[in-house]
């Protein structure tokens, strides 16, 4: 019996093990975008729209362009093109990590930055 279940269990962790989350990024290299976060307690949306070397995020009313250097299919650099601080002036590593039918989880550092943070971004167009 003890062989049994050990077998099993060995069975479900191998199965497990083998997951590889679904991955589709090309779908999400263009388009119409919104991620929510939360900022001083309060739910903000920020809605953005990508092209392959643009990306122009609306938040509170205002515009706000970036470059897009894409590195492989799941991975990319945004840097804003008028930054109007310092921290600003830094890019921001972005990769996506999974991928559904209109959304990604991603993570994001600033470049050099070992600290990353996660989101998920829901494609509207």
């Amino acid at each position: 019996m003890t062989v049994i279940r050990t077998s099993l269990l060995f069975i479900l962790l191998l199965l497990a093990s083998c997951y590889e989350p679904q991955r589709e990024c090309k779908d999400f290299k263009t388009g119409t975008f919104t991620f929510t976060s939360e900022i001083n307690g309060e739910e903000q949306t920020t809605t953005f729209v990508r092209t392959n070397e643009i990306e122009i995020d609306y938040f509170n009313g205002k515009a706000d362009t970036s470059s897009v250097r894409w590195i492989n299919d799941c991975e990319y650099i945004v840097k804003k093109l008028n930054p109007k601080y310092m921290a600003e002036e830094k890019s921001i590593h972005m990769k996506i990590l999974s991928t559904t039918k209109n959304s990604y989880i991603f993570e994001y550092n600033i470049v050099g930055d070992p600290k990353k943070s996660k989101g998920t971004v829901i494609k509207t167009n």
